[in-house]
């Protein structure tokens, strides 16, 4: 299909081997992440055919005194293999491992679009008539330096729950707004719902707090990390709780980054405890493999 879209009326164009090798690996990405939730579709690859074909025209047209001219856009690829999945501190697939990945589209200006995208159980744990196996995340916003190793980040996020709800069901689709500040390995981010914070009722404008930060140890290329985060929920008795993080990973040059945390909260059992019996914030081991292309 993309050496069929990389021809114009002149004849055929050479693809790039590069880019042919990206796209190859990209569409393995995304059938990987989507096929078990049956959401590939042609229209979804036609698409990034016509990308990867337009760039390769672009560069197959351009002069030999352009070709080192750098895009100011950039597009990065992930997928990871999880031994469990959890959002600030909670069970989400009932631990049991998930298959993630997506697709980053950054411009030099700073402005920045993606997606992410991961296998889930913890709404069909919850109650075995629903049908939502996969979270789908849409964000954008933009970042800066605005001094020295100081950073600012301002976006909005967009989770959302594909899938077959009971009649009366509160959705669990969740939009949020956030503003983050990094200085060197530390950040922080302050993150606030506009809608229902995921399906709880009345929980508008409930908020997260998140403190974290990543150093290197200087052994074996291992980096420390570590994170604190505080959930209040609105309108849920003993909703709000604390979650926590501590761990190592190791990164390689071809993309690879490999991480074992240790992951905690104190969530009230009563109130995150679910259909069969699982307290979602009791503390675990998650072991993580990343590559980013």
């Amino acid at each position: 299909m993309l050496g069929a879209l990389s021809r114009d009326r002149h004849g055929p164009k050479i693809f790039p081997r590069r880019l042919q090798l990206f796209a190859l690996r990209l569409e393995h990405i995304l059938i990987a992440t989507f096929k078990f939730s049956g959401l590939v579709t042609q229209v979804g690859f036609a698409f990034l055919g016509t990308i990867m074909a337009g760039q390769a025209l672009a560069q197959s047209d351009t002069a030999p005194t352009q070709k080192a001219t750098q895009s100011d856009f950039s597009l990065q690829a992930n997928v990871s293999l999880v031994s469990q999945y959890r959002v600030r501190g909670l069970m989400q697939t009932d631990n049991k491992p998930a298959l993630q990945g997506g697709l980053d589209l950054t411009h030099s200006s700073g402005f920045y679009v993606g997606n992410w995208n991961s296998s889930i159980t913890w709404l069909s744990d919850s109650d075995d008539r629903v049908s939502a196996p996969v979270e789908m995340d849409f964000y954008g916003g933009y970042t800066t330096k605005v001094w020295k190793d100081l950073s600012v980040d301002l976006g909005a996020i967009r989770y959302y729950y594909p899938g077959s709800f009971p009649s009366g069901y509160v959705s669990p689709d969740t939009t949020e707004v956030y503003a983050g500040v990094g200085y060197g390995p530390v950040s922080f981010k302050y993150s606030q719902s506009v809608t229902n914070l995921f399906g709880t009722p009345g929980s508008r404008n409930s908020q997260y707090y998140d403190l974290k930060g990543s150093f290197p140890t200087g052994l074996w290329g291992l980096t420390a990390d570590a994170h604190v985060g505080y959930q209040r929920v609105r309108g849920l008795s003993d909703g709000s709780y604390t979650d926590w993080l501590l761990g190592v990973s190791k990164g390689w040059k071809n993309g690879l980054t490999v991480s074992l945390d240790y992951i905690g909260t104190n969530a009230n059992r009563d109130v995150y405890t679910n259909s069969k019996g699982m307290y979602m914030g009791r503390s675990t081991a998650l072991l993580s493999a990343t590559e980013r292309f």
